[in-house]
């Protein structure tokens, strides 16, 4: 039995299952006795695998999105701000250099969530959905330039509701005029309850101030803030907790009034490793966190150059970079029939920067020692009261009726 057909049995125990080492091995062309030792060529292999996976993950995340062509201007902003301190420049620039890194901060927030399971990734969207705004918010509570955090804050929220939810529904109406688009209206109902709760604890503080009732000038309305803004945080969580323990409460409504949760084709699958989205995640927000010390130092210099007054930049362009990407996926989805994706980004967001940004800030100026309160003066309040009210009373119907002929 020692040889069948001139060969050995140690001949057939050699054709055994082939390992990976063996087929990386050979796949290299190396052998013990060729260049080196089987750890070389393990080493040698895996340094050639990480490379590989290093730039098919920077493909992924650089290059696949069309909005990434304006990364460069980062580091452009950074160059011009050390050769030519020109204000303008750096701010114009450092704005569009965050607009791609926001879009791929949230491309990356999801990608993790599919690793995290719903309950994390619920959270990490939460935390993360509006850390552009937040991050430029607390380098102008650094600086003490309070009224601009109000005002990019306040600006979020209105260019969220009017503008972004707005366009959503006329561009949603324009591709499908011939049928009616409907959303489910417990998601509104509840985010509308939301905003008119945080309207009320930012109607508060102007009114103390206003009426001169305060017991200390400008310590109660301080202190009230203070307070407000704790219990809009527990409100906030208690919301997400009710939001991810019912979680088919939020499935898409489709025509007809039906629900469900969409079949497997419609299931995505992650692009990039748990670990690679985490180290994604770390890079982008220190990067963004540079460019937003560079946007918000060069702040008023852009106004004086420009002859732009502080408030229009605040309340106008500066929520723009953090949402720019948001805007243009609601309006997409509202045109491909997908109006709950589109009020989850809309009104979503304005939840997200009402009940958790705003009282946030209140809480960080407050360790940094900044008097951040909630009185956002007369005309923001009442503006965002009217428009939280307009957007509440027209979320109440569950479809959107479609062009008459």
């Amino acid at each position: 039995m020692g040889l069948v057909n001139g060969r050995s049995d140690n001949e057939f125990e050699d054709e055994g299952p082939v390992s990976p080492v063996t087929i990386a091995r050979k796949s290299l062309g190396l052998d013990r006795g060729q260049h080196g030792t089987l750890s070389d060529a393990e080493q040698e292999f895996s340094v050639k695998y990480l490379k590989s996976e290093l730039l098919r993950s920077m493909k992924v995340v650089l290059f696949t999105a069309k909005i990434n062509i304006l990364m460069p201007c980062g580091p452009v902003a950074v160059l011009i701000n050390y050769l030519t301190a020109n204000h303008a420049w750096v701010f114009f620039l450092s704005m569009l250099g965050i607009i791609p890194l926001a879009e791929r901060l949230g491309f990356a927030t999801e990608q993790l969530a599919f690793f995290t399971g719903p309950t994390v990734g619920g959270l990490l969207n939460a935390t993360f959905g509006n850390a552009t705004e937040l991050i430029i918010s607390i380098f102008a509570l650094k600086g003490g330039m309070i009224r601009v955090v109000q005002q990019s804050l306040l600006g979020s929220i209105l260019s969220n509701m009017l503008l972004v939810l707005g366009c959503a529904f006329f561009s949603g109406g324009i591709v499908f005029n011939k049928k009616e688009q409907v959303f489910n209206k417990a998601t509104a109902v509840v985010n509308s309850g939301l905003l008119l709760m945080a309207v009320m604890g930012l109607l508060f503080p102007a009114v103390l101030h206003y009426t001169h009732t305060e017991v200390q000038y400008g310590k109660s309305e301080l202190a009230l803030s203070r307070f407000s803004s704790c219990i809009m945080l527990v409100a906030y969580a208690a919301y997400l907790f009710f939001q991810l323990k019912n979680r088919n409460m939020y499935d898409p409504v489709h025509e007809g009034g039906s629900q469900h949760a969409g079949s497997l084709d419609d299931e995505e699958v992650a692009e990039i490793s748990q670990w690679e989205a985490i180290i994604w995640l770390a890079i982008l927000t220190a990067w963004i966190s540079v460019l937003s010390e560079y946007l918000v130092d060069a702040l008023q210099g852009a106004s004086v150059s420009w002859r732009i007054p502080v408030s229009f930049i605040s309340v106008i362009l500066l929520p723009i970079v953090g949402n720019a990407a948001e805007h243009a996926s609601a309006i997409i989805f509202a045109m491909k029939d997908k109006l709950d994706i589109s009020l989850g980004v809309a009104i979503g967001s304005c939840t997200q920067i009402s009940m958790f940004g705003i009282p946030f800030c209140v809480v960080i100026g407050w360790i940094m020692g900044q008097p951040m309160d909630l009185n956002f003066q007369l005309f923001e309040t009442a503006t965002l009261f009217i428009t939280v009210l307009v957007v509440a009373f027209m979320l109440q119907k569950t479809n959107l009726p479609k062009a008459r002929s």
